[in-house]
């Protein structure tokens, strides 16, 4: 494809996936608009076309990567029976996502971009996605599953504890631990939602 064959949506998909391409290979310091232009094999002011600056970029690209984990979570929620075991799929599948998408994953949570004011759309998808937690935790209010006194807290642990899981495996820590173990990292994964679950279960 040449420079001039781009029409207007796809000219920002493939600088998108240039950008993509670039934070995977050689980490987020390496982006900048000329330097994604060139990944692209585009002009270098074809990126103004779409984005202001770098900032810009990234926030679409953060704000793309939200929205494939809410729709992966969703369709992790849809397949569980008890929002019990919806916790622990929605744990795994977003462990799982730190590891198929390390690029996006990687810029999704950056200080920079977590700026209602200047970045909302990202901000947006960023809810979106965590509305799919609180949801399943609504549901498990509901069934009398967990407490009501600590929805809003139960999933912000929630959330810290598949962050650090996710943070820890993509660092290659996680693995280590797990076979220190004798296990697996997506087993032990499992064990610890499940235990998780558990502990807070009314009763418990």
């Amino acid at each position: 494809m040449t420079r001039t064959s781009y029409h207007h949506g796809a000219l920002r998909d493939t600088l998108l996936a240039a950008c993509l391409r670039l934070i995977e290979t050689e980490g987020i310091g390496a982006v900048s608009l000329r330097r994604v232009a060139r990944e692209a094999g585009v002009s270098t002011g074809a990126p103004y076309h779409h984005f202001a600056d770098r900032s810009a970029l990234l926030a679409a690209l953060s704000t793309r990567g939200f929205q494939h984990l809410a729709s992966e979570l969703a369709a992790a929620r849809a397949t569980a029976d008890t929002p019990q075991t919806a916790l622990t799929a929605l744990a795994e599948t977003y462990v799982r996502f730190s590891q198929e998408h390390p690029g996006y994953f990687r810029l999704m949570f950056r200080p920079e971009l977590s700026q209602p004011e200047k970045h909302p759309d990202a901000m947006a998808a960023g809810d979106a996605a965590f509305e799919v937690l609180a949801a399943t935790i609504a549901e498990g209010v509901t069934a009398g599953l967990l407490p009501a006194d600590r929805a809003d807290t139960l999933a912000i642990m929630w959330w810290s504890l598949a962050h650090g899981m996710a943070s820890l495996w993509l660092d290659g820590q996680l693995e280590k631990r797990s076979r220190q173990l004798g296990t697996t990292a997506p087993t032990l994964v499992e064990d610890i939602m499940r235990t998780f679950t558990a502990l807070v279960a009314p009763g418990a």
